[in-house]
């Protein structure tokens, strides 16, 4: 009792010096709970939970989230689960849509109240991971007496924000343990794998929300987040992640107005006039090569006689 009751004076302590917020994304997130959230650190509270009704409708308005995201969750629990963590996938707003813990652990990780259901914002538990990546929107690590409240600094997790295809946050998922030898080294390549885990759910949510584009990578700086581009048959924008926007300079009225990929990425165009020339050049060696060089029947393909197929590949300098 007199460690929580230290927990909650330092707490209290460090989120009332703004200086101290300024500098540190705990004790912001630690200030935000105590003056926006209206929580105080020594309190027992568990996490809000849904009715069934409530989860089933959170499923529903994530089904194509937990569809993409539950192989990778699966992959990173096979190799974390063993070692006393469990797995959360969340929403935006932190309710738990999927789990993964082994069944031994099963009753500390309900006690604590990670479980499906549960609301893991900062506004019903305080700092946490997950909580305060959503509200930060980065990758977060939060060890033990770092979360808010002195019930929960038995906890040690590690948490990713997911983007959705327009690059806003849309998920969390999370490695969060009990074990009281879970040390900073440890948390830290955790940390990695999640990230990394959130990378891939990135990219699937995007190529599924443009099947029918053409996905590009763009070339950017190493970072764990996909740079994406979505592009039509005629090379404008149709979509970007985050990584790319930020890369890039787009955002959502620049997509809309319409962009050549090819300008965005300052592709060496030395003759503007022959990006017609360039264009029809291109369509006719991929017809030709689904003809298998056959020039007849590349001719029917294009409804165009032989003889001005001939004209045009001689003209292209096409063989």
């Amino acid at each position: 009792m007199p460690m929580r009751f230290d927990h909650a004076d330092h707490v209290h302590t460090v989120a009332a010096h703004s200086s101290a917020a300024a500098s540190s994304p705990v004790a912001a997130s630690w200030r935000r709970c105590l003056t926006l959230h209206g929580l105080s650190p020594e309190e027992a509270r568990a996490p809000w939970r849904l009715s069934e009704a409530e989860f089933r409708q959170a499923r529903y308005r994530s089904s194509a989230l937990i569809e993409e995201a539950c192989g990778e969750i699966d992959r990173l629990f096979a190799t974390v689960g063993r070692a006393g963590c469990c797995l959360l996938l969340t929403d935006e707003n932190g309710i738990a849509l999927e789990r993964r813990g082994a069944a031994g652990d099963d009753r500390d990780f309900r006690g604590v109240g990670l479980w499906s259901g549960t609301v893991w914002s900062e506004a019903s538990v305080g700092t946490n991971g997950i909580g305060t990546a959503l509200a930060d929107e980065r990758a977060m690590l939060i060890l033990r007496d770092q979360h808010f409240l002195s019930c929960n600094t038995g906890l040690s997790c590690t948490t990713a924000p997911i983007r959705d295809h327009t690059g806003r946050v849309a998920a969390a998922i999370d490695i969060s343990t009990c074990r009281n030898d879970a040390n900073e080294m440890t948390m830290s390549i955790l940390s990695q794998a999640v990230r990394d885990a959130a990378a891939r759910i990135e990219a699937g949510l995007f190529r599924r929300a443009f099947s029918a584009a053409r996905i590009l990578l763009v070339p950017v700086d190493s970072k764990a987040a996909p740079a994406l581009l979505a592009i039509d048959r005629d090379d404008l924008v149709l979509g970007a992640t985050r990584a790319a926007r930020q890369a890039l300079g787009l955002d959502d009225r620049r997509i809309a107005t319409g962009v050549a990929a090819s300008d965005l990425l300052r592709e060496d165009r030395a003759d503007e006039g022959r990006e017609l020339d360039d264009a029809e050049r291109a369509a006719l060696r991929r017809v030709l090569t689904r003809a298998g060089g056959n020039v007849s029947q590349a001719a029917d393909l294009l409804r165009i006689s032989r003889a001005t197929l001939y004209r045009k590949m001689k003209k292209l300098s096409v063989n």
